[in-house]
């Protein structure tokens, strides 16, 4: 994949991510739909796009993917969904890129990854200003939603994870995507939820699993392979700015000067931590 191509599809997979992250917000915090009404709806119409892109590209459809990376998939949708039910919007997308950060970072470094200097200074620099755009003025989190969430985020991570070996990302995505629907059907069944479901919020979840979640997923895997598992962690920490970014141009938020430094921290991190990677390339 050429570098250009890379960076063109990782931007879009970051804006789906980012896009996923205001759809879900405004559905669940507004009280358009309940948690897992979301995740299910999510789920399935994810699975309905991925299908038909299938049959258009390739004729016939092999169910790929596996069951575990499935349940990964599956706990990642229904805790993000559970958390933002006690969790501010800030507080949520820190503990879970927070999350998905230390799981795949964690992971590069035990499969033999070695960070250099410059690596380190970025990863602090992006983490720094990541806590000081989302913690001032947010109050302490519940617990019991600061788990949740931080288990989507493990979740999200160990799911980026087996993406990487996979040798068709599409049809890997869409298989998983399926085989989550029964775990999704039964969360909905044993939840039993009595919260009305309004047209809005269907429109949401429909738009988080189609659009944001379905082919957000299939970009992803796409990308996932030509990145190192410690540099496709730090370039997800631009998420939350971008959805801070979409927030201030289509939910009116204040733009302020401590937003603006605290983007300079995150994204100049990030800058620095893929260019000392590529540096140390050349160096060999």
């Amino acid at each position: 994949m050429s570098p250009l191509r890379l960076t063109v599809l990782t931007l879009m997979t970051m804006l789906a991510f980012a896009a996923n992250s205001l759809l879900c917000r405004e559905a669940l915090a507004a009280g358009h739909i309940d948690p897992s009404s979301f995740t299910l709806v999510r789920i399935v119409s994810g699975s309905l796009v991925l299908g038909i892109l299938l049959l258009f590209k390739f004729r016939r459809y092999t169910l790929g993917g596996s069951w575990l990376a499935a349940a990964a998939l599956f706990g990642y949708a229904a805790a993000f969904s559970f958390a933002y039910v006690s969790l501010s919007a800030g507080t949520g997308a820190l503990l879970l890129f927070g999350a998905v950060q230390a799981t795949m970072i964690g992971y590069g470094l035990w499969r033999g990854e070695r960070l250099s200097r410059l690596q380190i200074i970025g990863g602090i620099a992006a983490t720094g200003g990541l806590i000081w755009l989302m913690l001032p003025g947010i109050d302490t989190p519940p617990l019991l939603g600061a788990l949740i969430m931080i288990s989507a985020g493990v979740c999200w991570g160990v799911y980026s994870l087996m993406g990487r070996r996979t040798s068709e990302p599409s049809i890997a995505t869409a298989g998983n995507f399926i085989r989550a629907i029964p775990f999704a059907v039964i969360m909905h069944l044993l939840m039993g939820n009595s919260q009305q479901v309004t047209n809005l919020g269907l429109a949401y979840a429909v738009a988080s699993g189609a659009l944001a979640s379905g082919l957000g997923y299939a970009l992803w895997y796409a990308v996932l392979p030509a990145l190192p598992a410690s540099r496709a962690a730090m370039i997800q920490l631009s998420v939350p700015i971008l959805a801070a970014i979409g927030g201030m141009l289509f939910l009116n938020e204040a733009v302020t000067l401590r937003f603006g430094l605290a983007s300079l921290a995150v994204l100049g991190g990030i800058a620095l931590f893929i260019m000392s990677k590529k540096q140390s390339k050349h160096a060999e």
